[in-house]
């Protein structure tokens, strides 16, 4: 069956506007929407041309999409996000999750062992004392989360640059994902994997990674909004077939600069 097509006016575009707005029932992602979405956004990536029984979905999905290739095309590898000294850590830091604190994943690290896979030449599984014997690094950077808030915190840990490299990580490959044991899984484009700042997070603010915040290991990148961050890591793959993630499926930004 042909779907009648409605050619949008400027009047149409704002209530379409509004309607996606309205239809997002997430605080975060609505904020995250009002905050990218525009007018002329979406009638330039609908082509004025949408669909009346899938108009919003349409609209959020393609502007989704196009904010993904604008913000890979401008990613500098090399240009370092800001750092900060001690005394600007934010304390407490933040818990910050889609579920409750008093949910909180209980890791067993002696037993806990991190699964490699995909575009790995080296698979064999990681204890947590073998990566602790890498080199370290540390960092105070900021974390910004798609509802509106940021706090700065200091993070140790494996620069995973050197971690992929260390494994014989397809470097050329397009995506490494990431799932978690509190079911969570993500993924990142590999020019974000290898940037300096990205870390395999063993320890916030000089002690061992408490649970809170990811324990045994989380990855840290201040390139990234929050939800793009990883906590309690359990497997790393690389692949060429888009993995997409937890929040992403649910129609959030894939790439999730910050």
């Amino acid at each position: 069956m042909l779907k009648k097509k409605i050619i949008t006016t400027p009047a149409a575009g704002e209530a379409i506007l509004a309607d996606a707005i309205r239809k997002v029932s997430q605080p975060s992602r609505r904020a995250f929407l009002q905050r990218t979405l525009t007018l002329g956004g979406l009638s330039l990536l609908t082509g004025c041309s949408i669909s009346d029984d899938s108009a919003v979905e349409q609209a959020l999905t393609k502007v989704s999409q196009f904010n993904d290739r604008a913000q890979a095309l401008i990613f500098d590898p090399n240009r370092l996000a800001p750092t900060y000294p001690d005394s600007m850590i934010t304390r407490p830091f933040p818990f910050n999750a889609y579920y409750g604190e008093d949910e909180v994943r209980e890791v067993d690290g002696d037993a806990w062992r991190l699964e490699l896979s995909g575009l790995i030449a080296d698979r064999q599984p990681w204890s947590l004392a073998q990566l602790r014997k890498l080199p370290q690094t540390d960092q105070v950077t900021r974390h910004i989360c798609v509802e509106g808030w940021s706090a700065i915190g200091k993070w140790g840990g494996v620069p995973f640059s050197y971690f992929l490299r260390r494994v014989g990580a397809d470097l050329s490959a397009k995506y490494v994902g990431f799932k978690c044991a509190d079911d969570y899984f993500t993924s990142i484009d590999m020019p974000t994997a290898l940037h300096p700042q990205t870390l395999m997070a063993l320890t916030y603010d000089g002690q061992e990674l408490p649970p809170r915040y990811g324990f045994p290991m989380k990855l840290r990148m201040p390139t990234k909004l929050g939800y793009k961050n990883p906590k309690h890591i359990q497997a790393i793959f690389v692949t060429n077939t888009y993995p997409g993630g937890y929040w992403e499926d649910q129609g959030y930004n894939w790439f999730g600069g910050s």
